[in-house]
């Protein structure tokens, strides 16, 4: 008798709890999946690195006709830096100089020996991109230098001529670059300069006048700070 009074007792709270924690348990959300999140992108700030590429280049002034189509390999340096004006919009400067071996032998007629070569170029550029979270696609313009070389010689007119120049122009190009990982970074880009027409062999019968327009392929590796 004891006992089932005790038990009509308790049974009351019993029920009660287990309300309750049935109640708590369909009130809860399910578990939510965890996620690492997506490495951050880290474009904004200074970078340095290497390039490489080829170039082929063309004399103007009629130039060109003396002095051939030059082609070549090139080397250097590049270094920038990157602002994240908005969050996909980048500007941002870049400088780069290369060794180059940009040449050609040209022989316009019998008894005329000609070569012409690029052999620096350096530029100075200013770059607009978006970015699309690893990937960036950039357009960059400004300035551009460069050094050039030429030799003539006329076997006929007993005139041999070895000039070299530095001369200044205008850089212009696009490409796209991708950070492998946060902090290293691969480019590919297309790159065209025009150095302005320089003087060569002046007070002589065959001085002249010519320029070198260049349009070169690079490759690139960059990194962060």
């Amino acid at each position: 008798m004891r006992h089932a009074f005790l038990a009509a007792l308790t049974a009351p709270l019993a029920l009660g709890a287990l309300s309750a924690a049935a109640a708590d348990f369909v009130s809860r959300p399910p578990p939510v999946d965890y996620y690492s999140p997506a490495p951050v992108s880290r474009w904004q700030g200074f970078y340095a690195g290497l390039n490489a590429g080829y170039g082929w280049a063309s004399f103007s002034d009629g130039g060109d006709w003396l002095f051939g189509q030059p082609t070549g390999g090139e080397i250097g340096f590049t270094g920038g830096y990157n602002y994240m004006a908005a969050p996909n919009l980048l500007i941002g400067a870049e400088a780069d100089f290369d060794f180059a071996g940009i040449n050609a032998m040209s022989y316009p007629y019998p008894g005329l020996v000609s070569s012409g070569s690029l052999n620096d170029l350096f530029t100075l550029r200013g770059r607009v991109g978006y970015t699309m979270d690893r990937a960036l696609f950039f357009v960059s313009g400004g300035l551009a230098g460069g050094r050039t070389e030429i030799n003539f010689q006329n076997v006929w007119g007993n005139f041999w001529g070895q000039q070299s120049s530095y001369q200044l122009g205008w850089a212009l190009g696009a490409g796209v670059e991708y950070l492998i990982v946060p902090n290293l970074s691969v480019k590919a880009e297309y790159l065209f300069t025009s150095l302005g027409s320089n003087s060569y062999f002046n007070f002589s019968p065959w001085a002249l006048q010519a320029g070198v327009n260049n349009s070169q392929l690079r490759l690139g590796v960059n990194y962060h700070f």
